[in-house]
């Protein structure tokens, strides 16, 4: 599970800079830099506010941290394949939701 890259990336995707999300969820921008660079691992609470910040399902969050570690092995190939596309379709629900 890769929680910084996904917050990073749905960020970016929401055109938010770090120091507005920051902000807004009321931690320091040096934290979140942290929390982005896999350094620190937030509370659940936090994560929480993130993703109402950001619009989404804590749930969803949470599926674009994933990554193949953690999918069980015999399933890792069909992860792999259909993935990708399941978070570009998301990725596409957000855009146009925002």
């Amino acid at each position: 599970m890769n929680l910084g890259n996904a917050i990073r990336d749905l960020r970016i995707r929401m055109q938010f800079q770090q120091g507005q999300l920051a902000s807004l969820v009321r931690i320091s921008q040096t934290y979140l830099s942290q929390i982005e660079n896999n350094k620190k691992i937030p509370t659940v609470c936090l994560l929480q506010k993130i993703a109402d910040t950001l619009s989404i399902p804590l749930p969803l969050l949470f599926f674009f941290a994933m990554d193949r570690r953690d999918v069980p092995k015999p399933n890792r190939s069909q992860f792999k394949r259909n993935y990708p596309l399941i978070k570009d379709y998301m990725y596409g629900l957000i855009n146009n939701h925002i």
